[in-house]
């Protein structure tokens, strides 16, 4: 305790950042409480989610398999190949609790048979299934990706602010409580020092009256 200087004035500097302290630490539980809380409701939604592209991909891996017997490989190949165009889709942003997260924008994944560039005459359509299974997978993988980013931004979150809270739970309001104990007991002794003091003072003066 050294450092610390036993003053009045810095004992009420002291308690002023002890009680900011505080209600900081106070605010930062409340965040970590309900970033946990958005954490878990998105943890249900990703299950959901997850869930849904195994059976999506799963129903695609059927229709391909069931066209690919019917129609052939190579007629299967050479409508695949046909298809360059990556899938379209936009990333948009929105704030979870001061957490920027991303929201993907879906709406061009999946395409109406017209808009494939595959021919539309000389195909079949079980091909167009298979085409529009593959479309909801990726539709689904997108969605994935989403909630997976979403829920590692906020996990990251969480760590940040739990650490912030301990560090002024058991370091920072406990050290600063510690200093403003130690200023008080300084103060009290010099108080202490001064009366014994005045009253030496006081006594010699009497005794050369």
């Amino acid at each position: 305790m050294a450092e610390v200087k036993p003053t009045r004035m810095e004992l009420i500097k002291l308690r002023r950042r002890i009680k900011l302290s505080k209600r900081g630490h106070a605010l930062l539980k409340m965040k970590r409480d309900g970033l946990i809380v958005e954490f878990r409701d998105m943890l249900e939604q990703a299950k959901e989610v997850i869930s849904r592209l195994v059976d999506r991909y799963e129903k695609a891996e059927e229709k391909l398999a069931l066209a690919m017997a019917v129609e052939g490989v190579v007629a299967i190949k050479s409508m695949a190949l046909s298809c360059s165009k990556e899938p379209q889709f936009s990333i948009k942003k929105k704030n979870i609790m001061g957490v920027v997260v991303p929201v993907v924008k879906r709406e061009k994944v999946r395409k109406p048979i017209h808009e494939r560039e595959y021919g539309v005459i000389g195909t079949t359509a079980r091909i167009d299934e298979v085409v529009s299974a593959y479309e909801e997978v990726v539709d689904a993988v997108l969605e994935v990706a989403e909630i997976e980013t979403t829920l590692k931004r906020l996990l990251e979150e969480i760590d940040k602010t739990k650490r912030r809270v301990n560090a002024l739970e058991y370091r920072v309001i406990p050290e600063m409580e510690n200093a403003a104990r130690y200023i008080s007991f300084r103060l009290e002794e010099m108080d202490r020092e001064n009366i014994v003091r005045l009253k030496k003072i006081k006594a010699k003066m009497a005794a050369k009256a």
